[in-house]
């Protein structure tokens, strides 16, 4: 049934806005009437808008403002990225479902996703905040080629691929703060979390979460955030198209992961430091262990925050929240966040 309704779908988009009769669906997908009538009853249920007329037909009206697997595959153009669609409306964690399909052996490129996450989370085990219906939550399994140390890297990506389209498309001036964080005017407005299972010397699966405040209205934010995350629709003044942006960040993604198995990691990190927030900057960094303040130089060829402290010799950052501790010129981050 799945099938036939994903076909009936397409049929009824490629007729331009004219009707199409259940005779000529029949026959074009090879079923009965009756089949093609459950098609169209299963499409209205999930919130596709489809008139019909006697002796006329079918005619697809609207589409509903949902992330249903067949509106993220209609103008997908990734090659392999995205394709396999696990669909949610409500998941605990599209991360958590994500790993126990790659235990399952799913192949890679499966995305996960969901309109309302009730228990997702951020790095050290940060709750994060997001309407149904309004955001895009969602889970990338890889299976990458790499050493469980160079895994960091794939943050990076991820970081690269969508501060380059909020860029491109939407014209924001989209910077990263390390190591996951995507800010827009001085506020977040994208977490990504990698996970990742391994064995000594290779990888068996990665991650790769992304949550990104699409639509959420600036008052929606709880209280504490209001002056620290903003979302796409605040910073444009305009409603986005979930499925559209993510269409495109796919496709970036895997564009910047074959570049990546092909190139390694130097034209990644150039273009990170070109994107970075903290670079240059005075810094304090809490770590698990300790908390240290310098100036935030560079990062290592394993994604490491190196941090100049005074008096002393440069120190390497694996894990830990990042602050500014001075303002950054153009405006881009402007508190410690």
């Amino acid at each position: 049934m799945e099938g036939v309704k994903e076909k009936t779908l397409l049929a009824l988009r490629q007729t331009g806005g004219d009707f199409l009769s259940g005779e000529d669906l029949s026959r074009l997908l090879g079923v009965s009437r009756t089949a093609v009538w459950k098609a169209v009853q299963a499409l209205r249920e999930e919130g596709y808008t489809i008139s019909s007329r006697p002796r006329r037909g079918y005619r697809l009206e609207q589409v509903p403002n949902l992330l249903l697997p067949a509106e993220i595959r209609w103008g997908l153009e990734t090659r392999w990225l995205g394709h396999k669609i696990y669909y949610r409306d409500t998941l605990a964690s599209t991360n958590e479902l994500a790993k126990e399909l790659a235990r399952q052996g799913e192949e890679e490129g499966t995305l996960v996703i969901a309109e309302e996450q009730v228990a997702g989370r951020g790095r050290r085990g940060r709750s994060w905040h997001s309407p149904r219906g309004q955001n895009l939550l969602f889970s990338l399994l890889l299976r990458p080629p790499l050493q469980p140390a160079q895994t960091p890297q794939l943050t990076f990506l991820a970081a690269v691929a969508l501060a380059e389209i909020l860029k491109e498309e939407l014209g924001l001036a989209a910077g990263i703060k390390w190591p996951n964080d995507v800010y827009v005017g001085g506020r977040k407005v994208a977490g990504i979390l990698t996970e990742l299972s391994a064995e000594v010397d290779r990888v068996n699966f990665v991650i790769m979460g992304i949550g990104i405040n699409v639509n959420t209205p600036l008052d929606d934010f709880p209280l504490p955030l209001q002056d620290r995350a903003t979302s796409l629709q605040a910073e444009v003044g305009r409603a986005l198209s979930r499925v559209d942006l993510l269409q495109k960040l796919l496709l970036r993604i895997e564009n910047w992961y074959k570049a990546f198995l092909r190139d390694g990691f130097a034209p990644l990190r150039r273009r990170w430091k070109e994107l970075a927030l903290v670079l240059g900057k005075g810094v304090q960094v809490i770590g698990p262990d300790e908390t240290l303040s310098g100036v935030a130089v560079d990062v290592d060829d394993f994604g490491a925050l190196l941090v100049q402290v005074p008096e002393g010799p440069v120190r390497r950052v694996l894990a830990g929240d990042v602050s500014l501790r001075e303002a950054v010129d153009n405006g881009q981050l402007t508190m410690d966040n």
